[in-house]
Formats: structure tokens, C-alpha cells, sequence
């Protein structure tokens, strides 16, 4: 859901847009009719509302397939992802938000939304990939600092972006969302760092109260054919190593779907999102 004046992301049940202030349409329940409150409940009949970030799947025509899901723990879905294409080249973001920040999933769809759009205007521009990746983090930055109205009303979130073209793929990241490359033949490989002092303490991530830290970088020349992986911890929490990632060869849609179905087999204590990118090997 967005707000009609700002085009801010805006969560079922709020009265008023967080970025704006601008009045939002009533919500009402889909079971009964009545109010729906601020957690997306039914004050009538008790009824969580669906969510239309509960569960999303996205595509491309190049065959690039995302999917993320509120898991089965959590009640809201507090991951995004961004997908787009321009000229060969594919360009991915995905976020997770800081679950104990305040309105996390403002802060993942504010990053992955402003850091895609960033990322292929600045291609658009003439940027090389590692430039470009620079801009977009600085601009999904700026987008989740503005969402702060205190220091203890600060959202947070991780970052993970992609561009990848024939024989080339370039990754920056901030925080324990992660990119693997899986060639179709031999050993996979975990691209990111995860920016962590010990598991679930975040060293760095977007946000008002986040420092001077600052985005990493890299890039790779495949030597063939292959996926580009990038996910967020609801899926490599559970399936960490390299080759425990891979899936029969086929749409990537269907393989997005199914290593969501194994997360959530695992236990689905997080929300998952995943995104699948074909790359052709080769010289650039």
C-alpha cells in the first residue's frame, strides 16, 4: 500500500501517511466489515487483515525471479525487494528490516525501492557498476534517514544490490543480507561479508542512527554460465552453505519458490526473500 499524495509505503489499518501526514482511505475488514485497527486487526470480529506484503513474488523477462514472505513467525513481512532491467543488464536490490528499529518495514521498502531507482539512473548516467552501486546505497541512505522523527524514532534496515550482465556481476552490501554465485557447474561461493560482531548483533546498517560507516563493494567476472543468489537471513539461516542453495535446473520462478518452501519446512522463524538472477559467463 502506498500514500495517494506522497507515494510513501503505508501500512493497512494507519489513519494518517508517516512521510505526509495525508488522511488515508478507511480499511475495513474483508470478513465482516467492520473498523480495522493500527495492527491490521478487525475490532470486531478479530481478523488479521491481509497484507499485500505478506507474500510477493516478481519477475522479469530475462528470467530474474524474486519472492518474499512474512515466514511463520513474524507478523509482518519487514523484508522488500526491487527488480529491474535495462539494457541486458539486470538490477536487483533487497532489504531487510532492523526488527528492533521502529517501523522496519518502512525502512527495507524505502532502501530497496530508492536504491534501484538510483542504481539504473546512475547506470542510465554513464556510471561504472561499482560507482553506480555507491550512488544507489547513498540514496537508499538518505531515503531510510529521512524516516526518522527522533533519535529513539529511527527505522533501520540491511542492504544488498546487484547488477549483473554477460560476464559480469557487481554486489554492494551493508549488513547480513547476502549474495552467492552458483555456477551451473562446479563450486558455489558466498560473495557478501556479513557486517556482524557475533550472530543477530549488526556492526552496520542503514539508518538515522547507523554512523560513518559505508557500503562494500565487489565484482566478478564468471567463467561461465550460472545464478546470481541474493537473499536476506530468513533463507540462509537455515540454508547457509553454498550448495545447499542449489535447486533442479528450471524457471527460476520455480526455484525461488522452492527454497522459500525449504526455509519454511526448516521453520520460517524469519521472513524470507530471495531473488534469482541468470548470468552468462564469459568476458564482459
Amino acid at each position: 500500500m502506498t500514500c495517494p499524495a506522497c507515494a510513501a509505503p503505508v501500512l493497512p489499518g494507519h489513519a494518517f501517511c508517516e512521510d505526509c501526514g495525508h488522511p488515508l482511505p478507511l480499511v475495513s475488514c474483508t470478513a465482516c466489515g467492520g473498523a480495522v485497527d493500527e495492527e491490521a486487526y478487525c475490532v470486531q470480529c478479530g481478523l488479521r487483515q491481509p497484507d499485500p506484503r505478506d507474500h510477493q513474488e516478481a519477475a522479469l523477462a530475462n528470467g530474474t525471479a524474486g519472492v518474499s514472505d512474512r515466514g511463520l513467525r513474524h507478523q509482518h513481512n519487514e523484508d522488500a525487494m526491487a527488480l529491474t532491467a535495462l539494457d541486458g543488464l539486470t538490477i536487483v536490490v533487497v532489504c531487510d528490516g532492523v526488527s528492533n528499529s521502529p517501523r522496519p518495514e518502512l525502512a527495507s521498502a524505502a532502501a530497496a525501492e530508492n536504491g534501484a531507482a538510483a542504481l539504473r539512473g546512475a547506470i542510465e548516467a554513464g556510471q561504472e557498476h561499482e560507482e553506480a552501486t555507491r550512488i544507489a546505497y547513498a540514496a537508499a541512505a538518505r531515503a531510510v534517514v529521512a524516516l526518522a522523527t527522533s533519535p529513539r524514532d529511527a527505522p533501520a534496515c540491511t542492504y544488498v544490490s546487484a547488477v549483473a550482465g554477460p560476464g559480469r556481476v557487481t554486489v554492494g552490501w551493508v549488513g547480513d543480507s547476502r549474495a552467492y554465485w552458483l555456477p551451473d557447474t562446479g563450486a558455489g561461493r558466498l560473495l557478501t561479508e556479513d557486517d556482524v560482531a557475533s550472530p543477530g548483533l549488526l556492526t552496520a546498517w542503514l539508518g538515522a542512527d547507523a554512523g560513518q560507516g559505508g557500503v562494500r563493494v565487489l565484482s566478478l567476472t564468471p567463467d561461465r554460465p550460472g545464478r546470481l543468489l541474493v537473499c536476506t537471513d530468513g533463507l540462509w539461516g537455515y540454508l547457509e552453505h553454498p550448495e545447499a542453495l542449489r535447486t533442479p535446473q528450471g524457471p527460476p520462478a520455480d526455484s525461488v519458490r522452492e527454497l522459500l518452501s525449504r526455509a519454511l519446512d526448516a521453520g520460517g522463524r524469519d521472513n524470507i526473500t530471495v531473488v534469482l538472477i541468470p548470468v552468462n559467463g564469459g568476458s564482459p
